[in-house]
């Protein structure tokens, strides 16, 4: 919170994105005076463009660009000769290129309108739709203007560039993650009425998927290592992380193809694993809706985040210079403040997915444990989000952080996650109503002790639905490489397009984990079952037969086996209460 309120009152996103003249002014919005600099504070609604006095003759000094610059309406589409022509200029398209404080009836009387006014002659000048800047159109200005634009852009630092280039793909970034949902709806749509054939044709579509990004990813870095024009340091880091994203992207596509082939011939139990999930979520049809919620906080949440990584790049001092100009100076530790940020988008993403889960788990459990199967729990959503927000909401935060901690250095973890890993423990949560760590030894002790049945059950449905989730991110990210490599200038793309990715995946695991988290949830409660009843008639299960068929028929139980107790006897009396 305190990074936010610092970055917030600190920052000013509205300069990278909208651009600032040299007198304080943000161009496209109403401004608020700066002490001791007489022209700022002005309104500039009107004003979207920055324009350069002497953009023939620009020069960078301490990485900023040292000629006087203005807010203005429109670009001039013609050169300008004289002072004649910036005054009837004015006039017909209501656009000032002379400074602030020049009245437009001076410009060809006050002896110092050369100073106030631009270089003559002016050069004609479009809009560049980065930045809002405009750009001299003439060879010998363009040459000139370019070279010192990308001197600039060298010289910033990588959190800088990165800033910029997620302000420059904005609105792709935005438009690929409305894809993404899209493809996500799809996929929970065709999930709930899965037959053996939607399976065949998500794997080849996953397949086609992988195939073609790596060889879009491989294509891409060879015509960006082979271009001549590449001067940018923004390209320079396209190549290298276009070549780790396809390396990348070829390993994954070897092992998911090693994967299917390994595990094609338990296709059928996925298909009959999925219609006992189906016929659950039947039971509680509302679960549908449950990432609709999560998905509209993330959105909200994402937003929000990415106001406040703007304003701690722009987060700076005002300092006042000779002629009543205003210069930004950064601040020192803000590079600190931004990585402290994107761990908490981890975090706060890992708790909003947790209390879903949390959800989901919750009312699952109620239903399993209901002895009438035919009269399902009034409201089990509802009462699951209320002993959420009543009592586990603490386990939902703890759990999410561990998990974040771990997340990160997850290569040197990996083992520590697996033991944490949140589906189980939520749901052994939602059983016992114990905090987050308890759950996870509690769930971890159970799962250890059938994993050898639990594991060869509900692995087959973890890897369908993970290629769900490969589905929807790998064909969002083709479609950004399309989108990002028709705008290939001034744009670190690279770092936009991971972030569509990431931003795919959270989509895809929020719609998907209605099923995964409702089979985990399933077979745990089973194994519960199975370690706190005997099917007597003093404690029956709470099980129905077609899942116990189901679990025997995975397992190739024989038909005696079917009837017998199929886990044995916990050794520690150790037992996990249902709740009642």
């Amino acid at each position: 919170m305190f990074i936010t309120g610092y970055a917030m009152m600190a920052g000013a996103a509205e300069r990278l994105v909208l651009g600032y003249d040299s007198f304080g002014n943000i161009c496209g919005r109403k401004n608020t005076p700066v002490n001791g600099a007489p022209l700022s504070g002005q309104d500039m609604t009107n004003k979207k463009y920055v324009f350069f006095l002497n953009s023939c003759s620009l020069e960078m000094q301490s990485l900023k660009i040292s000629s006087v610059s203005l807010c203005v309406s429109s670009c001039p589409q013609e050169q300008l000769n004289s002072l004649e022509d910036l005054q009837n200029f004015a006039r017909t398209n209501g656009s000032y290129l002379c400074v602030y404080n020049l009245n437009i009836s001076s410009y060809t009387l006050n002896p110092k309108a050369a100073e106030l006014c631009p270089t003559l002659p002016v050069p004609p000048s479009k809009s560049f739709p980065l930045f809002n800047r405009c750009v001299p159109q003439s060879p010998e200005c363009y040459s000139r203007y370019a070279s010192v634009l990308i001197s600039m852009v060298n010289e910033m630092d990588v959190f800088h560039r990165t800033l910029s280039g997620i302000l420059a793909g904005r609105d792709t970034v935005i438009g690929l993650s409305v894809l993404a949902l899209a493809f996500s709806l799809v996929l929970v749509i065709a999930l709930r009425f899965i037959r053996m054939l939607l399976v065949h044709t998500l794997i080849a579509l996953v397949v086609f998927g992988l195939l073609f990004v790596s060889g879009v990813l491989w294509w891409l870095y060879y015509d960006y290592r082979n271009d001549p024009s590449i001067e940018l340091e923004t390209e320079k880091e396209n190549v290298k992380f276009l070549l780790g994203y396809a390396i990348f992207s070829t390993i994954v596509t070897v092992v998911i193809l090693s994967l299917i082939l390994v595990l094609r011939k338990r296709l059928q139990f996925t298909v009959q694993l999925f219609q006992l999930v189906g016929k659950i979520i039947g039971r509680i049809p509302f679960l549908l809706f449950q990432p609709l919620w999560t998905f509209l906080i993330l959105i909200v949440f994402w937003l929000f985040w990415v106001a406040v990584l703007l304003s701690l790049g722009t987060a700076g001092t005002a300092q006042i210079t000779s002629g009543g100009q205003v210069e930004y100076r950064a601040l020192s530790g803000i590079c600190y403040m931004a990585w402290y940020h994107f761990i908490g988008l981890i975090w706060t993403s890992e708790l909003i997915l947790a209390c879903q889960q949390m959800t989901i788990a919750g009312a699952v459990v109620t239903c399993y444990f209901n002895r009438n199967k035919n009269s399902p729990p009034a409201h089990p959503i509802l009462s699951s989000i209320s002993v959420l927000f009543c009592y586990h909401l603490g386990t939902a935060v703890k759990g999410s952080f561990l998990i974040t901690i771990l997340r990160i250095p997850r290569v040197v973890l990996s083992y520590l996650y697996n033991i944490l890993k949140q589906k189980h423990a939520y749901t052994t949560t939602a059983v016992n109503g114990t905090n987050f760590c308890t759950s996870a030894k509690d769930a971890v002790f159970i799962l250890a002790k059938n994993s050898a049945k639990l594991a060869s059950i509900s692995c087959f449905g973890d890897f369908i639905l993970f290629l769900g989730k490969v589905f929807v991110v790998c064909f969002t990210v083709f479609g950004g490489l399309m989108a990002f490599n028709y705008h290939r200038e001034l744009q670190a793309w690279v770092v936009p397009l991971l972030l569509v990715g990431f931003f795919a995946y959270l989509m895809s695991h929020s719609f998907l984990s209605v099923f995964e988290v409702t089979a985990d949830a399933m077979f745990l409660c089973f194994a519960i079952d199975m370690e706190t009843n005997d099917g007597s008639a003093e404690k029956p299960y709470f099980v129905d037969l077609e899942l116990l068929n189901f679990v025997s028929q995975s397992n190739r139980l024989t038909e005696g086996q079917k009837h017998r107790r199929p886990f044995q006897d916990n050794e520690d009396g150790t037992e996990l209460q249902p709740m009642t």
